[in-house]
């Protein structure tokens, strides 16, 4: 008796009914954005609600919060001193809102209900905080260019109360040239407890930890290096395999050579993908929600750039320019440039 027929009549039954489907990515040609002023300012870091609304903070120390309608409802001036704090990282935990600046000192806030609290200060002629991304609840870290010969890493475990730096000790050593760029709050990636953080100038690395910032590696990338400007500006990833860094050299941004890259091992090895097409340089890259690693967004001043095959080729979908952006769902995401927001509609 020939079982092969039986068989394969019963796989395809039981299929029809236990198999689940992938999704298949989806050929965006066209999208909208609604824009929303936010006067004399540049956006560097966004946030999405529950809500779906957009948390941000200014080049001008300012904090606020527009609702999905594009309707500002909050804004919270902070200084300190006489300064105004320029800040380009800003993360949630869930339940408060912290905001850090660039540059000395650097300065790391926690906000709740109209109130700024300062939790971070630290003074060092070299100190220049890049990103800022929460684990969960308890659990946050923040990233920026080296003081001594390892990158600036600061940890909390306390819901961000309070934050403490980890040693160099800890950490494998920066080399010479080697820092980030505080572009888009995109030198981080989170997925559970795995963390990674890139770095650019004469090096292109991948550092990572697997134990929210307990121990580290360090792994090397083919993306451009050797300049200042040059170097990875943005890594997000789909899950702990999957992941994608993005950037370029900022000074030629038309250069579409060695400029972005794919693991599917967590980080160790990378690959790059449409190397010497477009787009070239990008100082943000984010997946897209529910589309299995398949689809990505990849901002920046050229413009707004569009893959649904995990990376290998890209299409322009327009030609607006914008620093960052953080997805509210598969079909809509929140863009944020210089003196505005937006809010794209995929079609």
């Amino acid at each position: 008796m020939n079982i092969k027929p039986i068989f394969l009549l019963f796989f395809i039954i039981f299929c029809t009914f236990s198999c689940e489907k992938s999704p298949q990515p989806r050929n965006i040609q066209k999208v909208t954005i609604q824009e929303i002023n936010i006067d004399s300012a540049s956006i560097r870091a966004i946030g999405v609600q529950k809500d779906s609304s957009v948390f941000y903070a200014t080049s001008k120390g300012t904090v606020g919060l527009v609702a999905f309608t594009g309707k500002i409802l909050q804004e919270q001036q902070i200084s300190y001193d006489t300064l105004t704090p320029h800040f380009r990282a800003i993360a949630s935990n869930g339940e408060y809102l912290f905001a850090l600046s660039i540059g000395n000192p650097a300065l790391l806030y926690k906000l709740n209900n109209g109130r700024a609290e300062l939790v971070y200060k630290e003074g060092h002629e070299k100190v220049f905080y890049d990103a800022l991304a929460f684990f969960d609840m308890k659990n946050g870290i923040a990233m920026g260019d080296p003081t001594d010969d390892c990158l600036s890493i600061i940890l909390t475990n306390d819901g961000g109360t309070t934050w403490h730096k980890v040693p160099c000790s800890s950490l494998p050593k920066t080399k010479e040239g080697e820092a980030a760029f505080a572009a888009s709050n995109g030198n981080i990636a989170i997925s559970g407890e795995n963390a990674w953080l890139v770095t650019g100038g004469s090096h292109s690395r991948v550092f990572y930890t697997r134990d929210m910032g307990v121990t580290w590696q360090v792994f090397d990338s083919p993306i451009t290096k050797g300049k200042q400007m040059t170097g990875i500006y943005s890594i997000d990833f789909y899950d702990s395999k999957n992941g994608i860094i993005f950037g370029g050299d900022w000074s030629d941004k038309k250069n579409t050579i060695a400029n972005k890259a794919i693991t599917n091992d967590g980080g160790k090895t990378w690959h790059l993908v449409a190397d010497g097409r477009e787009p070239g340089y990008k100082s943000a890259v984010r997946y897209v929600p529910d589309t299995e690693g398949k689809e990505l967004f990849a901002v920046g001043s050229t413009g707004v750039s569009f893959s649904n095959n995990s990376g290998k080729t890209w299409r322009k979908v327009s030609d607006e320019g914008y620093y960052t952006i953080r997805f509210v769902n598969k079909n809509v995401a929140w863009l944020a440039g210089k003196n505005r927001l937006g809010k794209m509609v995929l079609e």
